[in-house]
């Protein structure tokens, strides 16, 4: 029993997709909007806004957004283009690009990482950061981000004299 919604104010990139428990997709996802996942995917998924992965939520592919915030199981790249929360459920098992990142206690992250202002602009060129061997964060002292301010990964970082 389908209603059709009227909403003048509705954009696209406000636009809610789920994908929920028990759903499986095989294939690409693409939105401007946000992409839930509670059940999996097999595929890339690309939205303009941002990804969730849920608890119980399984992604086997690449995932490409601005903000994602995953508490289940990605297999594969994820560039998030301006924030990445790994919640303490959270596994990721591939490459990881983001601007800033979060990683709860207990999250699991196997693979190679990437942080840095110029996410985006390197995502767009295609290049991995294996094949961009410009530093992320143009030669500032460590511990520091983009013009002297703490960085952008949650913790404590170690003063250079006990590094």
């Amino acid at each position: 029993m389908a209603r059709e919604r009227k909403s003048e104010g509705s954009t696209p990139d406000s636009v809610i997709s789920i994908i929920g428990p028990g759903m499986k997709v095989v294939g690409d996802c693409t939105t401007d909007g946000t992409i839930r996942v509670e059940g999996s995917v097999e595929g890339s998924i690309r939205a303009g806004k941002a990804v969730v992965v849920g608890k119980n939520g399984f992604v086997d592919g690449d995932i490409v957004t601005q903000d994602a915030v995953i508490s289940g199981r990605v297999k594969g790249s994820l560039t998030a283009e301006s924030r990445l929360e790994l919640q303490s459920t959270s596994r990721i098992d591939g490459q990881v690009v983001a601007r800033m990142m979060q990683l709860e206690e207990g999250g699991v992250l196997n693979g190679t990482v990437q942080m840095g202002e110029k996410v985006g602009a390197r995502t767009e060129k295609g290049q991995t950061p294996a094949q961009d061997q410009t530093p992320a964060q143009g030669g500032e002292k460590p511990g520091a981000g983009a013009r002297g301010t703490p960085s952008p990964v949650q913790g404590t970082p170690k003063a250079p004299e006990d590094r």
